[in-house]
C-alpha cells in the first residue's frame, strides 16, 4: 500500500515527504538517503561557499541516487547573491528547487521555461497567494511550531494549512512540528498533499554534519524545550533552548539591535553548536516536534516507519465511519 498525492505524482517520489533545507546540514549523503528511501532529499545551496561546491554536491547526490532530489535556496537569510549558484543548479540539470525567505518572484522568473519544479515556503495566506501569482508549482506552508525561521504571525500549522489550501489552487505541503506518520495523516486530513520535515532528519544517521550533542539535545528535549529568537529583528526562528540562547533572549529583551546581536545569531555561531557541539558558544534550530523524536534512525527507517504509521492511522480513521 502506498499514499498517492499530487506531490508524489508531481515530483516523481514514492512518499509525500520533503526533507527540509537544513542550513549547514543538508548535504549529499542525507539528500541521497532520503531520495533513495522514497522521499525528496535536498541540498542546501546557500550554506556552500560557491557554485563549484554546489556542483560537487549535486554530482555526489547523482552518484548515490537515481531518484529525484532538490536544491534549497534560502535567499532571504544569508544576504548573498544567489544568481551564480542558481545557474550552477540549472547547468547540473536539477529538477526541483525550493525557495525559502525573501521574494520568490525574481527567482522563479529566472527558472521560466527550464522545466524545473519550484516549491516556495510561506507562513501566511497572503504569502501563499503571492507565490502562486509568481508561478510557483507547489506551496510549502510552515506553522510556528517549525524549527528555523518561521512566520511573524505565530499561526500554528493546524490553523494555517486549511486556510492556505482554500486560498490557492496549487498543491500545498504542510510543515512545522511534523515528525511522524501521525503528522502526515493529520496534514493530509487538513487538505495538504504532503509534508516537509526538517528536525526529524537532523536526527538521521546520514546527517553526518550534525554533532552528537546537537542530536542528543533533540532526542532528550520535549515540545517545551525550544524558544523563538530574533523576534525583535523581525525574523523569528525557533531553536533548541541552551545557555547561549538565553543570552540572545536577554539581549533582545534589552532592545539590543542587529549590530550588537549579529555575532550571536551568525552562521558561525550556528555552526559552533551544530557542527562542534559548543552549546555555550552557539545555537541550533529545532521545531517543537522534537518531543516526538526518541532515537537516531537511518533516513530509510524514518520514512518506512512514517509511511506505515500514516497508512495505519488513515485506515483506522476510515473504520470509525459507520453507516
Amino acid at each position: 500500500m502506498r499514499i498517492h498525492t499530487k506531490v508524489t505524482e508531481g515530483l516523481g517520489i514514492q512518499i509525500p515527504v520533503i526533507q527540509g533545507g537544513l542550513a549547514y546540514l543538508a548535504y549529499s549523503k542525507l539528500a541521497a538517503a532520503v531520495s533513495n528511501a522514497g522521499g525528496l532529499g535536498q541540498i542546501t545551496a546557500m550554506s556552500l561557499p560557491d557554485e563549484k561546491a554546489l556542483q560537487l554536491e549535486i554530482k555526489a547526490v547523482k552518484s548515490l541516487s537515481s531518484r529525484p532530489f532538490g536544491v534549497n535556496f534560502a535567499i532571504g537569510q544569508h544576504g548573498r547573491p544567489y544568481e551564480h549558484m542558481l545557474e550552477a543548479a540549472i547547468e547540473e540539470g536539477v529538477k526541483v528547487i525550493s525557495i525559502t525567505g525573501g521574494n520568490p518572484a525574481p527567482f522563479i522568473k529566472k527558472l521560466d521555461k527550464t522545466g524545473i519544479k519550484t516549491l516556495v515556503l510561506v507562513s501566511s495566506v497572503r504569502q501563499a497567494q503571492k507565490a502562486e501569482e509568481s508561478g510557483a508549482d507547489f506551496i510549502m506552508a510552515v506553522g510556528q511550531e517549525g524549527g528555523g525561521h518561521i512566520g511573524r504571525a505565530d499561526t500554528g500549522t493546524i490553523a494555517l494549512i486549511p486556510r492556505v489550501v482554500e486560498a490557492v489552487s496549487l498543491p500545498v505541503i504542510a510543515s512545522g512540528g511534523i515528525v511522524d506518520g501521525k503528522g502526515l495523516a493529520a496534514a493530509l486530513s487538513l487538505g495538504a498533499e504532503g509534508i516537509e520535515m526538517g528536525t526529524r532528519f537532523i536526527a538521521a544517521s546520514e546527517c553526518e554534519h550534525a554533532h552528537p550533542a546537537y542530536k542528543q539535545a533533540i532526542l532528550d528535549g520535549s515540545e517545551e524545550d525550544t524558544v523563538v529568537i530574533k523576534r525583535s529583528l523581525g525574523a523569528p526562528g525557533r531553536a533548541v533552548y541552551t545557555p547561549f540562547i538565553e543570552k540572545i533572549l536577554e539581549m533582545e529583551k534589552e532592545s539590543h539591535g542587529f549590530e550588537e546581536l549579529k555575532d550571536y545569531i551568525s552562521g558561525e555561531a550556528n555552526r559552533k553548536y551544530i557542527h562542534e557541539g559548543r552549546e555555550k558558544e552557539g545555537f541550533g534550530w529545532a521545531g517543537q516536534g522534537m518531543g516526538g523524536i526518541k532515537e537516531v534512525l537511518s533516513a530509510s527507517e524514518i520514512l518506512r516507519r512514517l509511511e506505515s504509521e500514516a497508512i495505519k492511522v488513515l485506515s483506522e480513521l476510515q473504520q470509525r465511519i459507520k453507516r
